[in-house]
């Protein structure tokens, strides 16, 4: 099953973003469930990171939200809103 993950940052969290950086990439490449695809989410100048999004592949919902949970923006309190939906995929064009 696909799962989408959708985070916004707290305010002016920039520098925690980056600072965090390094240990999220880490994260993510040994994580136990399979990214599709993510990146961060962008403020209306297309520069900002304001969030992250996630298009993952699990076995469960809950298996999701483990990830989520320890996730090290997460274990920072980067994100002041996370939202995660099951998510049909329709379309790949790639």
């Amino acid at each position: 099953m696909h799962y989408v993950i959708h985070c916004l940052d707290h305010d002016g969290a920039v520098d925690k973003r980056l600072a965090n950086y390094e240990d999220h990439k880490a994260y993510l490449a040994q994580a136990p469930v399979k990214t599709v695809i993510s990146g961060p989410l962008l403020a209306d100048d297309e520069e900002t990171m304001i969030g992250s999004c996630f298009l993952l592949e699990a076995d469960s919902l809950a298996e999701v939200e483990d990830f989520n949970r320890n996730d090290p923006f997460a274990k920072v309190g980067l994100w002041k809103s996370v939202s995660i939906r099951p998510f049909s995929k329709r379309v790949d064009n790639r």
